[in-house]
């Protein structure tokens, strides 16, 4: 393709792939969804999912953030049979793929100061609780329940778990989610402003701030004019930011 000057227009796409990484012991390969850069990355974002399938906006999210240069690293934290969410996300066995996927960054030459975690849901919920036990750069999870009751009998509720962080920490919330009810994220964060790590709570109007769903299309109303896509705009800008802040 040639641009109006006939000059060549180089596409510069990321790359998706899938690899491998060793689990300890007899216990296989961990499966990756990999995302790469055009260019050298400048350090790894590691996405906890629940999704045994990517949907269109989350790819797109994700190339987003490989556009950044961030290497892109999803564990298909199911790989292991069918499993429940408790199993994938929360027993011994999420931290054991959490460890083969980070040795896996590190062998490919990247800093554990230079990986952040990025969390959706109960996956959200599952980053803050590694970032808890291990050397991360950063940390966002995006609607993470279990705010003040435990989501699960091994992880503590998020209000004590923040205080735990080794990592900065973005919590980004949506005032009508039932599953995160607006007076416990104010509990959130009044105990996150307690913690020894940076944080930071945010809350949208409505649910719609996630850049891993696609967005409601409302009749009559001029996108660019829709708050809750401004809401969208903002929360992947805050995602963005930070990232590029804390891991340096």
């Amino acid at each position: 393709m040639r641009d109006s000057d006939g000059r060549v227009i180089v596409d510069t796409m990321p790359e998706i792939s899938k690899d491998a990484a060793p689990l300890a012991g007899d216990a296989g390969e961990l499966p990756l969804t990999v995302v790469r850069p055009d260019v050298t990355p400048r350090g790894c974002i590691v996405l906890l999912h629940r999704a045994r399938v990517f949907s269109p906006e989350l790819l797109d999210f994700m190339q987003a953030l490989a556009d950044e240069r961030w290497l892109i690293v999803a564990p298909d934290l199911h790989s292991r049979g069918p499993g429940s969410d408790e199993a994938a996300l929360f027993a011994e066995a999420a931290r054991v793929n959490a460890d083969a996927t980070f040795a896996w960054i590190t062998d490919v030459g990247i800093r554990m100061d230079m990986v952040g975690l990025l969390g959706f849901d109960e996956a959200g919920t599952a980053a803050m609780w590694v970032g808890t036990t291990r050397p991360v750069g950063a940390v966002v999870s995006v609607a993470a329940p279990g705010i003040v009751e435990s989501l699960r009998p091994v992880v503590p509720p998020l209000v004590d778990l923040v205080r735990s962080l080794r990592a900065p920490w973005l919590g980004l919330y949506g005032t009508d989610d039932p599953n995160t009810p607006g007076g416990e994220v104010e509990q959130l964060s009044e105990s996150a402003s307690k913690s020894d790590a940076p944080t930071l709570v945010v809350s949208y109007e409505g649910l719609e701030h996630r850049p891993d769903e696609p967005p409601v299309v409302h009749s009559g109303v001029d996108p660019d004019e829709d708050p809750r896509e401004a809401a969208i705009v903002d929360a992947r800008r805050r995602i963005f930011d930070w990232f590029d802040s804390n891991l340096r």
